[in-house]
């Protein structure tokens, strides 16, 4: 079993690097789902390639697109159509915000790359009232049930990986060739933080590694386009 175990994560590892597929993009659709069907502005934190920034580009009014990556932001202009209501910017996330407020705030797979409760406020106080901050991010396995779900997920992992390449190999897409980090948080804290910073949030693990997190900023009620 000792010797099994390395040879069976090699192999995975091979087969997820010839059949690669975009656990964050996943999440996208649901993402939409959180928020209306029209709305102003739209801030996405960590935007990469601009895949939702694209997305969201057809509900608002605009989009600002922010990554401290100058390479992938590089290649989300080239991606965007120039009729898009998208602009991509090069910042710092808690530092280079351009002024809200903005309707609705998104960040996928980027905040663990920054001070989590700084994030999340600074995410609060560029929000608008009735506005909506979705959050798909990455936890560290700690508990026992952190390492029961990672390892359920690893058979449908290579199910989605198998179909969505239609078993043929491929090459990465472009919004998996942005620079990323390791989480540090483990999902129990990230729970009790995003708890303390605001309150009323809604925090679920999901399937492939992330959690989600969704905050109405108070105010008037926003219509959504599905269940949660």
């Amino acid at each position: 079993m000792t010797t099994l175990l390395p040879r069976v994560l090699r192999a995975l590892d091979r087969f997820h690097a010839a059949h690669p597929w975009d656990h964050n993009a996943h999440y996208h659709r649901w993402i939409l789902r959180q928020l209306p069907r029209r709305f102003g502005r739209a801030l996405d934190v960590g935007s990469g390639s601009g895949d939702l920034a694209r997305l969201l580009a057809a509900r608002a009014t605009s989009v600002l697109g922010l990554d401290a990556d100058p390479a992938i932001t590089a290649r989300a202009r080239e991606l965007t159509p120039a009729t898009a209501p998208v602009r991509f910017v090069v910042a710092d996330a808690l530092t280079g915000t351009p002024p809200g407020p903005y309707d609705v705030v998104t960040c996928v797979a980027a905040v663990h790359h920054l001070p989590f409760s700084d994030a999340l406020t600074h995410f609060r106080r560029n929000l608008a009232p009735g506005g909506t901050l979705v959050v798909v991010g990455v936890a560290r396995a700690r508990s026992r049930g952190d390492h029961l779900i990672g390892a359920a997920a690893v058979p449908a992992n290579v199910a989605m990986a198998w179909a969505k390449n239609k078993g043929r190999a491929a090459p990465r897409p472009a919004s998996m060739t942005a620079p990323t980090l390791p989480a540090a948080m483990c999902f129990a804290d990230v729970v009790r933080d995003a708890r303390r910073v605001l309150p009323g949030v809604r925090v679920r693990r999901r399937l492939f590694w992330r959690y989600t997190l969704v905050w109405r900023n108070g105010g008037r009620a926003v219509t959504t386009t599905g269940p949660s």
